[in-house]
């Protein structure tokens, strides 16, 4: 049992390489199998270099490791196809030399133009075979020739347009075209080089996207032609936005892997989600492992309706794998957030260390991502000279009607015999509440907050107090007291 993943290092990584990879690896698990990373770069013109090392990471993050792969090697190295090159060329030959494939010398202004007359005539789109049964000089003496050469399929009348899918049972496609083998920069396309590489390789099953359906007879003719056994195939359903798009990298930022970890979703909240998605685990229970998964793992239970990629039930599941960390998990994993905001040094001082320490019972079940974290407890790092109040809470917070309430909380505090939170909390219940100005708590933190934490939202009140100090507490109180009153 052999699976594989291929991603294609042309940009950031796609949350469909996590997806897919996922579903690959609960499955070879279960099987005692083995998975396999192989990046197809044969896309030169879209090439990055950051970006195959950008797909180790993040896969790595979210705890979905491999077997083989250009990093690791193996039995069937190289895993690069750029570096297989050599590879393919014999095949392109054999289909030749069979007459499963032709020379094209169809310049792309030739090709662009044909297309076009086939979209006005309301015709189906595809090549014309005008370079079919024609050698070079023949065809160089008509209209759009251009060299190099392609070298395209020649798709017989009767092409294999079904198939048996492990998800969807049978499938029909749609009849291929006589598509591109091998480019003029001598480079296989993608339709080649995955038949090549996944039979060398020995892949067993082919689980990829919904989208490749249509591409599957090309696959299935190559096959064919070769004389190969036929690897399994199951296609995923799509991951769609909330208007039922396809997700991608140009319209939703969560299409990119990357953006996950830079907001602050932990990789296991991450993998229950995309499991999610596409899966339902006996029991219908929404909170699962990996192990649960792969344990229980059918191609049955996978959904074949394209999953909307809901980000409140992801922030959902997240919220709640950050209140099943422990403290001191918690203050790790929030810790780089801080340092990316700078409101802690990298590395952090002891002092610094402990401060988070402190914060993390107040904050825990506070935020749903780790990067709401620095917003949320600004107040506390920040130096007093750089501390600033949020325009909006400081205007529906700070009116002439909170100057009393500020100055006597202010005066209160003052007074408090130990810098505990029970006794802020005391001193500021005794002198507005009612046995002093006989308001509600919640109306009298209002400006309390603002004042002291600079937001209307930010942890509990007595507890940020104790955290801030008393001397910056009095500070900020009497300041925002002063700014209140009129003319303030």
């Amino acid at each position: 049992m052999r699976l594989r993943v291929a991603p294609s290092p042309t940009g950031d990584p796609h949350v469909g390489t996590a997806y897919m990879s996922l579903f690959n690896l609960a499955y070879v698990r279960q099987q005692g199998g083995q998975f396999v990373v192989r990046v197809e770069d044969t896309d030169r013109a879209r090439f990055r270099a950051d970006s195959e090392q950008q797909v180790y990471d993040t896969l790595r993050w979210l705890g979905l490791d491999w077997d083989e792969g250009p990093d690791r090697g193996g039995p069937y190295a190289p895993y690069r196809q750029s570096e297989r090159l050599q590879t393919y060329r014999p095949h392109v030959d054999a289909l030749l030399r069979d007459g499963h494939a032709y020379l094209c010398w169809c310049s792309p202004s030739r090709l662009a133009d044909m297309r076009e007359d086939q979209q006005r005539r309301k015709l189906p789109t595809g090549y014309d075979r005008m370079c079919v049964g024609l050698d070079r000089d023949a065809r160089a003496a008509l209209p759009g020739f251009q060299e190099p050469p392609v070298v395209r399929m020649l798709v017989p009348d009767d092409p294999p347009m079904h198939f048996v899918d492990l998800i969807r049972g049978d499938v029909s496609a749609p009849r291929p075209d006589d598509q591109v083998l091998l480019k003029a920069d001598g480079f296989p396309t993608y339709h080649l080089a995955v038949v090549v590489d996944d039979h060398l390789m020995g892949i067993t099953h082919v689980v990829r996207g919904e989208e490749w359906i249509s591409s599957t007879p090309k696959h299935l003719l190559l096959f064919d032609w070769f004389g190969w056994d036929r690897p399994v195939f199951a296609h995923m359903p799509l991951l769609r936005n909330v208007d039922r798009s396809k997700i991608s990298k140009r319209k939703n930022p969560a299409a990119r892997l990357t953006w996950f970890v830079e907001q602050g979703y932990l990789p296991e909240a991450l993998r229950n989600f995309l499991g999610l998605l596409g899966y339902s685990v006996p029991g219908e229970q929404e909170i699962f492992t990996f192990e649960e998964m792969s344990r229980t793992f059918d191609w049955s239970r996978v959904n074949t309706v394209g999953p909307v990629f809901d980000l409140d039930k992801l922030g959902w599941l997240n919220g709640h794998y950050l209140r099943k960390l422990s403290e001191g998990d918690f203050a790790e994993r929030a810790l780089p957030f801080l340092q990316r905001a700078g409101l802690v040094a990298d590395p952090a001082t002891r002092e610094e260390l402990a401060a988070v320490g402190a914060l993390v019972p107040l904050v825990q079940t506070r935020v749903a991502i780790l990067s709401e974290l620095p917003d949320l407890v600004r107040f506390l790092f920040v130096p007093e000279e750089a501390f600033a109040l949020d325009p909006v809470a400081a205007g529906k917070a700070l009116t002439p009607a909170a100057a009393p309430v500020l100055s006597a909380a202010a005066d209160a505090l003052e007074g408090a015999a130990t810098w505990t939170t029970p006794s802020v909390q005391e001193a500021l219940d005794g002198a507005l509440l009612e046995g002093g100005l006989g308001l509600k708590r919640g109306k009298a933190y209002l400006p309390l907050r603002a004042a002291v934490c600079g937001a209307a939202v930010a942890p509990p009140l007595p507890e940020s107090m104790v955290l801030l100090g008393r001397d910056r507490t009095l500070r900020r109180l009497r300041a925002a007291a002063a700014l209140a009153r009129p003319g303030g």
